[in-house]
Formats: structure tokens, sequence, C-alpha cells
């Protein structure tokens, strides 16, 4: 299943694209061990024609399970892009194909989608990661001093003749 938007329906006047799209017509091909989408994609779109190009804007949101990366707990997180759109061409190159006057949104959305799902999904900032390891322990995490001189005091001992 698709999303399509009907031209002929949209040479009289804007039209409102209100509902849900199936995980299975998003067709993601997902690789990802830490996250899956298991619900409906939820669009509230309106198209409006201009000439030669398709003007598509709205909202969509969906809810992803996840994995934290830290310490493997599964947690839902919704993804949502409150002010999306897309222009499309309809004639010319780089225009998008035009099936029976209807042009398909989902290659669009799809691409979105994926460039916001999280690199590194985590069930909250604080995680500390799995408990009885050293990965969320702060002895990890600071470097002494005296190991880590500053890249100025480095610089300093430069000796530059002029």
């Amino acid at each position: 299943m698709s999303l399509l938007v009907n031209l002929h329906h949209l040479a009289r006047h804007e039209v409102i694209l209100d509902g849900e799209l199936p995980v299975a017509g998003l067709d993601l091909d997902l690789h990802d061990e830490m996250l899956r989408v298991n619900q409906p994609l939820l669009h509230h779109l309106t198209a409006e024609l201009f000439d030669d190009s398709l003007l598509v804007r709205g909202k969509l949101e969906v809810v992803l399970d996840c994995e934290c990366v830290r310490c493997l707990k599964p947690f839902q997180q919704r993804l949502e892009l409150s002010d999306w759109g897309c222009h499309l061409l309809l004639k010319g190159e780089g225009s998008v194909p035009v099936v029976d006057d209807c042009v398909d949104l989902t290659p669009q959305i799809r691409e979105d989608i994926l460039l916001a799902f999280p690199a590194h999904p985590v069930c909250n900032p604080a995680c500390g990661g799995l408990a009885g390891t050293n990965s969320g322990s702060k002895k990890n995490k600071t470097v002494p001093p005296a190991s880590n001189p500053s890249a100025w005091a480095e610089l300093d001992k430069l000796k530059i003749k002029g």
C-alpha cells in the first residue's frame, strides 16, 4: 500500500490526506538490531498543485520500538516530523513518476523517516549502561589532567623565529 495523491483532484483544490500508512507500505528494510517499526505511520498532509509541481506539507508521526544501546532495555520513542514538506516536480529533469494521474509520496516519506531515525537509541540521557560494567562509571569518562595537556599549552612551547 502506498500514499498516493491524485493530480486530477488537485486541479480543483488542495487535498488533505489524513490517516495512517501500514509499516509494510513504507518498505523500510531496516538492518538495525536496536530499532524496529511495528506501528503504522500517522500522517496529516495537505497537497497543492502549482503549475508543473506538487507541494505537500504536514505532519508525519511513527512510534519506534527501540533497544537502548547502553543498557539494552526496550523502550518506545515517538518520531515526529511536525513541519514535514516536499516539493515534487511533475515535468522535466528530476520529475516524479505519474501513474494514472497519481503521484506516490511513499519514497519521499520513507527517505525522510529513515534520516530522522536515531543513530544510537538511548532510553534516557542519564542511562548508566549495563549494571556491573564500568561503561557507565565516571572513572572511565574522566582523564587525569596531567595526561591530557591542553592543545594551547603545546602550542606555547613552539619557538617561532620571525
